[in-house]
């Protein structure tokens, strides 16, 4: 029996919601367009993979066993095209670049310049990156090198620090911390942050909430489910909460919101900017880039290593 991928993305994605309305809304389709799809896949398969109750739905005996399944075939043909695809892009003379927040050349405008007078002939064409979810290297999704904070660590894939940045902390013109040239960690513990998705990575989420300090996720958070920088932005810009940034994102913000003030957090473990990419990357310009970004790191005299897992 063949599947269609979009029979096993459906059924992935009610899985991994636990509902069909929200499963719908990712899948941006309409919710009983959906269901119906989900009953002729069963019907096809001859079994029930899922048990639909008021809440939502779960997984039958025969849907648990299929779903790691459905996940590796998923897994296997993204990494199938992606892999034709950046193979194709090699042909091209082009590197396809993620990042998120604002856009690197604006604050990491050395690297593109030094890579630039290296390999002139290869044209970096940049892609804005979702906040990360998910496995690291599936996160990627057709970009060859991403340019950001890293998530966190993962197995195949690679890490190349170029820099770090200190933290600040971003607040209204209202906030009695405002006026402060600088604030502890300390200080801002208490203080509301804004919510992330529950898609998003909370190991990632919750580093920009000083998590990695307090060593508990943050007491107060707004209710919000922040999935873009421009999101970031429209709560900051209420007041209803405030936020830690890496540095090198102030200057734009600031600019966007003249209402919000930057004020440095004198004792936060800095960010780490750096180069991430899948190990089996078969687009040899990545490692053009990754050895200009070394040399601009060591020329920085950072001591900030390669890490590959």
């Amino acid at each position: 029996m063949s599947f269609k991928r979009g029979q096993l993305r459906n059924f992935v994605t009610v899985a991994d919601e636990g509902q069909l309305t929200r499963a719908a809304v990712k899948l941006h389709m309409a919710q009983p367009a959906l269901s119906q799809a989900i009953a002729q896949f069963e019907s096809e398969l001859g079994i029930k993979l899922l048990e639909r109750h008021a809440r939502g739905v779960t997984l039958t005996a025969a849907g648990e066993t299929l779903l790691p399944k459905a996940r590796a075939a998923l897994a296997a043909e993204d990494d199938a095209a992606a892999t034709a695809e950046s193979l194709a892009r090699t042909l091209e003379g082009t590197l396809n670049l993620g990042f998120l927040g604002s856009p690197p050349t604006l604050h990491s405008p050395e690297l593109f310049d030094s890579f630039s007078t290296a390999h002139p002939d290869i044209e970096v064409r940049l892609r804005e990156l979702p906040f990360p979810s998910g496995p690291i290297g599936s996160w990627l999704g057709d970009v060859d090198v991403a340019l950001c904070h890293p998530p966190g660590d993962e197995a195949g894939v690679c890490v190349q620090a170029l820099r770090t940045d200190p933290r600040v902390v971003i607040v209204p013109r209202s906030h009695p911390l405002a006026e402060r040239s600088e604030v502890s960690v300390e200080e801002v513990l208490e203080e509301t942050f804004l919510g992330f998705h529950p898609d998003v990575d909370p190991r990632w989420a919750g580093f920009w909430s000083l998590d990695d300090h307090r060593m508990e996720p943050a007491p107060h958070v707004t209710a919000d489910r922040t999935l873009t920088p421009t999101e970031v932005i429209a709560i900051i810009a209420s007041g209803r909460a405030i936020a830690t940034l890496p540095e090198c994102h102030v200057a734009t913000i600031v600019k966007i919101l003249p209402g919000v003030v930057a004020v440095p957090l004198s004792d936060a473990r800095p960010a780490t900017l750096s180069l991430v990419w899948r190990k089996e990357s078969h687009n040899p310009f990545v490692q053009a880039l990754v050895s200009v970004a070394r040399k601009l790191s060591e020329d920085d005299h950072s001591g900030l290593p390669a890490v590959s897992t």
